[in-house]
């Protein structure tokens, strides 16, 4: 197809089934004609995530060795395919977590906020830092922000020191007194991002009578193929196999339920039996959501604070809250430390995934910010005080990946947020207690 006389698709372009729609991913056709595809990686579509992990870690196996991420550390062992793109930020605080529990570290990591004490449901909170960026990324998008977790199960009541479970079971709050239930399903999430109209229950019938959610596109997709050039065919064709194998992934998982009705208390029916399956099929349907542009703003917590799962896949049997209370048990820190490494290699591969993923004349990844963490450091005395933090991504904005960052004296860990928002575009004068921005993190290009 000739690039100046060729047919211009617009950007928010869906196909449309029976109770389905399909977003599609950027492509060249999209770009109008004798519009350099440069361009659109020059004001790329900006995204924004963040990946929880609970409960701190043993930080002296995470922290890098000198200024570089040339030497990476036991725990951020993984992360060297993508080193360039990764930044590690040390000696970040959260002081409205303090007194310290629990409950704070998971409340404060995106609000920078400090909870009410309560155990009713009078709760107050902050707006988190993912729904400020969603209030302007998600007017151009299906959903205005995505919402995910491993866990199901949603305690209520007093959870932890007089607080409310309410603070720990939700890392998003759109307002001060309204937290955002995070979905752990993967079918849900699937049926969020491709269903349309009608009731879960009448969308879930559509879907079974057909042997994947694509067949509902068949003539369609057959049409747009004929209409693009080998490129696009190419991409369309990478997206529309990702979105047929985590469907199938999906339907195995709840094939695999009626052998095995007694799943785990934390994890929802119907989901894969081990952790990191269910894991890479929640960071895969992240891809997807990026990847056809339906969200530009996902939160995902990787477990709640005080969660009793046990990783027995990769040698640890022991549950997890209690090994964080380690008393300086080598034997459990060496423990806790395989459950970090074990979550940072799955984030590791979820960041592979965005970089080997075109959009533009860049990739996800250049395209997408994202910050993993804890709120907590030091799990054995609860501590919020020299956070483990990652930055990963942003190369189209200006990131210098591949550095570690060691603040001279404790920093807030909400000047980095303040930092994210404006790199995305949200531009704030300030946020929870943020002091300023890090701007060291950025070239001086921007974006």
């Amino acid at each position: 197809m000739n690039f100046i006389t060729r047919k211009f698709i617009p950007r928010r372009t869906f196909l449309r089934g029976v109770g389905a729609t399909l977003a599609l991913p950027l492509l060249e056709s999209m770009v109008p004609a004798a519009t350099p595809l440069a361009r659109t990686a020059g004001n790329p579509v900006r995204r924004l995530g963040f990946v929880f992990m609970p409960m701190g870690c043993d930080i002296s196996r995470w922290t890098p060795a000198g200024a570089t991420m040339d030497r990476l550390s036991p725990i951020l062992s993984s992360l060297a395919p993508v080193r360039d793109q990764v930044t590690c930020v040390s000696n970040l605080e959260l002081q409205p977590a303090y007194p310290g529990s629990h409950a704070t570290s998971n409340s404060a990591f995106l609000s920078a906020a400090r909870a009410r004490l309560t155990e009713s449901t009078d709760y107050y909170l902050g707006t988190t830092v993912d729904q400020v960026a969603a209030k302007q990324l998600g007017r151009e998008t299906q959903l205005p922000s995505l919402e995910l977790a491993m866990d199901h199960l949603q305690v209520v009541g007093q959870c932890d020191n007089g607080y409310a479970c309410v603070y720990q079971n939700n890392l998003s709050w759109s307002s001060p007194t309204t937290p955002l239930p995070a979905e752990a399903h993967p079918r849900i999430v699937f049926e969020n991002l491709f269903g349309e109209g009608g009731t879960v229950g009448e969308r879930r019938a559509e879907l079974k009578k057909r042997a994947s959610l694509l067949d509902a596109f068949t003539s369609d997709l057959s049409r747009l193929k004929r209409e693009l050039g080998p490129g696009d065919r190419a991409r369309l064709g990478q997206y529309l196999e990702t979105v047929r194998e985590v469907e199938r992934r999906i339907q195995k998982a709840e094939a695999d339920t009626k052998d095995n009705p007694l799943p785990d208390l934390d994890r929802p029916v119907g989901v894969p039996a081990a952790y990191a399956d269910h894991a890479r099929l929640m960071f895969d349907l992240q891809v997807l959501a990026f990847q056809g542009d339906v969200t530009r703003v996902i939160t995902f917590q990787l477990a709640r604070e005080t969660s009793n799962r046990t990783y027995p896949e990769i040698g640890v049997p022991d549950p997890h809250h209690p090994l964080s209370h380690h008393g300086n048990d080598p034997a459990k820190i060496e423990r806790m430390a395989k459950i970090n490494q074990f979550h940072v290699s799955l984030f590791a591969e979820f960041l592979a995934k965005l970089k080997a993923t075109p959009e533009g004349n860049g990739t996800l990844l250049d395209h997408s910010l994202y910050l993993y963490g804890s709120g907590i450091g030091n799990p054995n005395i609860h501590d919020h005080s020299n956070l483990p933090i990652l930055v990963a991504g942003g190369a189209a904005g200006g990131m210098k990946g591949g550095r570690h960052i060691r603040h001279a004296k404790p920093t807030p860990l909400a000047n980095l947020h303040l930092t994210l928002l404006d790199k995305v575009g949200v531009h704030l004068d300030s946020f929870g207690d943020s002091q300023g921005r890090m701007d060291s993190l950025f070239e001086p290009l921007g974006i």
